[in-house]
Order: C-alpha cells, then structure tokens, then sequence
C-alpha cells in the first residue's frame, strides 16, 4: 500500500448508474429523475458519466429516453457525456444527438463479447463478429470527432458457457487495440472473478499491450467486486466503472446483479489514500434519494453504514 502512496496515483470513477445502474430495474425512472440523479452525481464530483444506451426499446425499455436524456443534459465543460452503443445503427442514434451543433455525447462506449452465446443473446454477434463492429464504430467515431472505448464483457466467465480462456480475452485485446480506442475495458459482466484471476488477467494485458489505457467493470453479484476493483488497481488500472448505490444487473444475464457501489469504492479508496475527487457524503445522499424511488434498500453498503466514523 505505501508503495501506491508514494506513487500518488488517483483513480477516475466512470459513474454507469444511469445506464447500467437502471437497465434492469423494474422501476422505471422517468427522464426528469434520470437527469436528476445525473446532476446530482456530478454535483458530487462525478465527471465521466454512462447517461445512456441507444439500443432498442422494445428490448431495453428502461432506456427508450435515450434522445430526451441526452437533450436535457447540461452543457458543463468539464464533464463527458457517454453514449452505449453496440451495432452501427445505435452509434447512429448517438451521432445524431450532436446535430445541429448540439453537444450530444462526448464519447461512445462499445461491447464486444467474450462469449458467442452470450454475444448473440445481449447483442445479435458473435464474438468475432462483435470486434470487429466494435473496430469499424471506433473508426467512424474518430471521423466524427468522438471519443471512442471498447468493452470487452464476460471476460471472467459466461452464464451460458462457462469458463472465458484468457487467451480469447487477450486475443481480442489485441485485435481491439487495431483500432486505436481510447481504452479497453475489461469486465466482469456476471460477478464470477476473484482477485488472483483480475490480477492474472489484467497482468498479461498489460504485459501485451502495454501502450493501452485499461479500465476495468465489476459486478458484485458475489461479493468479489470490491476486492476485484482493489485487485485491478494494484495491477495498474487507474479507471473503474461503478454505480451510485450499486444498482444494475443485465436482462441478458440471468441472475446477475448490481454494479459495485459508487459509494463503496469511493471509501475503499479514500481509506487507501487514492484521491478520486468524489464527495462520498453526497454520493451516499444520492443513494438514499434513489432508494425512495425504488421503495427498497440500495445494495451498496456504504449507503446503510455511512463513512468513516467521526467520534464524539
């Protein structure tokens, strides 16, 4: 730990609570409440935020506001904006929010699936098929004047197949990598990795495509995404996905739960002594609002322990 302090490293939090956060809740939020939760997370100190996913409605209904959200957005200068996107007509849908010299999204986020079950289920690809979608939305991003990111899902494990080979991960890292994104996420879609399997992974990662920007995505459907986000940062990974009250899950997926807590990572780090910028009393604020949308409980524990205790 000293060592990490010595380096004085920080950590930027990619907040997906908007988009991650509430694709598989059955409560619905309205676009105003989105933008709420939105504002408020950057009133916190959140700077990098998921707001939106451009798929289809009638297969992801929770994010059919896509458009309206983007419109409502702030225009704030030091904040980006992104958009998911996972074939060509979705980053379509996102282009189209920066017409008429609107701001828009400020960067898109695309998949490509370590999984060919799990690739056709969420997203109608194959994996090969989906690098290779994935490559030519990088490219066309590039022309347009967009920040562009890959994800690669189910790096960890599939619910249909099983085992991932780290091989294949690396393998599509690789051919990823051709394409010149902005980073590469690496995530654990499901919540199946342990600490040992994130090092290893994101080690030979690093080690093979040393001149990428890495970012990692876990899910704490175990108890693991904690301790795999502390796993990843310990081998490098100075970006981390994570929503506010650990909301999230994919309808894809079955069983797979929320995100780690924006909240939880925040005190982790800030117990670490790893600067993130983020106000972890209004994130847990947050949380509590969100919970009162929801009629239940956040996930993240923080939410319910509070912070560090002060004394009396």
């Amino acid at each position: 730990m000293a060592e990490h302090r010595a380096e004085n490293r920080t950590v930027e939090i990619v907040e997906v609570g908007a988009r991650d956060g509430l694709q598989n809740e059955k409560v619905h939020f309205s676009t105003e409440q989105k933008l709420t939760l939105i504002t408020r997370a950057m009133d916190a100190g959140l700077k990098r935020l998921e707001v939106a996913s451009f798929v289809h409605p009638k297969l992801v209904p929770q994010m059919a506001d896509a458009e309206a959200v983007i419109a409502g957005l702030p225009d704030i200068k030091d904040v980006e904006y992104v958009g998911l996107v996972l074939n060509k007509r979705g980053y379509l849908r996102a282009l189209e929010t920066r017409a008429g010299n609107k701001r828009g999204v400020d960067e898109v986020g695309c998949v490509a699936t370590a999984s060919n079950t799990f690739g056709e289920k969420n997203q109608g690809q194959t994996r090969d098929e989906s690098v290779e979608v994935s490559k030519e939305i990088i490219k066309l991003a590039k022309r347009d004047g967009i920040k562009a990111q890959v994800t690669i899902s189910t790096a960890f494990g599939c619910p249909f197949e099983g085992e991932v080979s780290e091989d294949v991960v690396i393998d599509m890292a690789k051919s990823l990598a051709e394409a010149e994104p902005r980073e590469i996420a690496i995530a654990d879609t499901i919540g199946v990795a342990a600490p040992y399997r994130v090092t290893r992974l994101m080690t030979q990662l690093k080690e093979a495509l040393p001149h990428i920007t890495w970012r990692a995505h876990f899910h704490n459907t175990r108890n693991t995404g904690i301790a795999n986000a502390w796993a990843a940062y310990e081998a490098g990974v100075d970006v981390l996905d994570s929503s506010i009250a650990g909301l999230g899950g994919c309808p894809f997926a079955p069983r797979a739960t929320g995100n780690i807590g924006t909240e939880d990572l925040i005190y982790m780090l800030d117990r670490s002594d790893v600067a993130t910028g983020v106000d972890l009393e209004k994130a847990i604020a947050l949380s509590h609002w969100i919970e009162d949308i929801l009629g239940r409980p956040a996930p993240a524990m923080v939410a319910a322990a509070g912070g560090f205790p002060t004394g009396q």
